[in-house]
């Protein structure tokens, strides 16, 4: 074989992330059961994941190429492709060193279009896994977010706080229904099953524990619990213990995007900031997760998004 015919393609990506445990915690965040098919999506920009379910439930992990400590793209495009979204996680977690902020360098394509990681930053042994990857069955529903009207519709909640009232309105097969008033400000979660539950968020309350609103008119649409529930089951304990806000916007429709931060910075922070919860964060090193969620159609309470 001639040199050439045995020289490596030029990769799409390559990449180098020294928090191993940051990536697992935000890949966790939208891990909702055992079995799930993701699919990844490269650019110059970074990298984005993307899982959904039923053409109901979607969620992204948004990877920016800052997050890195190098990111070398090489494509034309921006190249998808499936994997295993537990396999990616628990391949992931052999990285994965308590008390030690790991590097591992990601590889796309292997020769056989494997996804590839390795550890570089042990003098002493190198773990290297393979991925089996695979072209998507399906192109992602559009979900098409819009603004509900001129004014947005938002909140903005402690995770901790919207992850225990959301448990505590487990009635499987049930829908909870979310309401937003204005006057005065306040936020309703209602789950109807054996008996009925309500979980009130009043702004001007406690303020610590709602941290923004804005609602310039009754707003109310209901979701399938299991639905909701994946979008805070898995948040990470990091999140939890840091206190940090999730951001909850109703969306033309009723489409509910449900926002949360994940850090994949290194314990030791250097030029860090202070966002509006009071947490300190690098901007750089923030682990973006969305997920959208469709309405139930509630035919007794029509909402006018105009």
């Amino acid at each position: 074989m001639s040199s050439s015919a045995i020289e490596p393609e030029i990769a799409d990506i390559v990449c180098q992330l020294d928090n191993v445990q940051g990536m697992v915690d935000a890949l966790s965040s939208v891990r909702w059961k055992r079995h799930q098919e993701a699919v990844l999506e490269l650019s110059e920009h970074g990298i984005v994941l993307i899982v959904e379910e039923s053409r109901c439930l979607q969620a992204k992990v948004y990877l920016k190429s800052e997050l890195f400590v190098s990111y070398e793209y090489g494509a034309e495009g921006r190249p998808r492709f499936g994997v295993s979204l537990g396999l990616f996680v628990d391949c992931l977690n052999t990285f994965s060193v308590p008390g030690h902020a790991s590097t591992i360098e990601i590889r796309y394509p292997g020769p056989d279009m494997q996804l590839l990681l390795k550890s570089v930053d042990s003098p002493d042994a190198c773990i290297y896994a393979e991925l089996r990857t695979k072209i998507p069955d399906t192109v992602s529903w559009d979900y098409n977010f819009e603004p509900a009207g001129s004014t947005p519709i938002n909140f903005t909640v402690k995770s901790a706080a919207l992850k225990e009232a959301i448990d505590d309105l487990e009635w499987p097969g049930a829908s909870i229904q979310i309401v937003m008033e204005p006057d005065p400000p306040c936020v309703t979660f209602r789950g109807e099953g054996h008996g009925d539950l309500q979980i009130d968020f009043m702004y001007y309350a406690n303020t610590d524990l709602l941290i923004a609103f804005q609602c310039d008119r009754r707003i109310s649409y209901r979701y399938k619990y299991k639905f909701l529930r994946a979008t805070t089951s898995n948040i990470p304990s990091s999140v939890i213990k840091d206190n940090r806000g999730s951001k909850l916007t109703i969306g033309r429709g009723g489409m509910l995007k449900v926002q949360h931060l994940v850090s994949v910075a290194k314990s030791s922070i250097q030029n860090s900031h202070i966002d509006s919860t009071g947490h300190q964060y690098q901007p750089s090193r923030i682990a973006y997760i969305e997920f959208f969620v469709k309405p139930e159609v509630d035919d007794e309470n029509p909402v006018n998004d105009s």
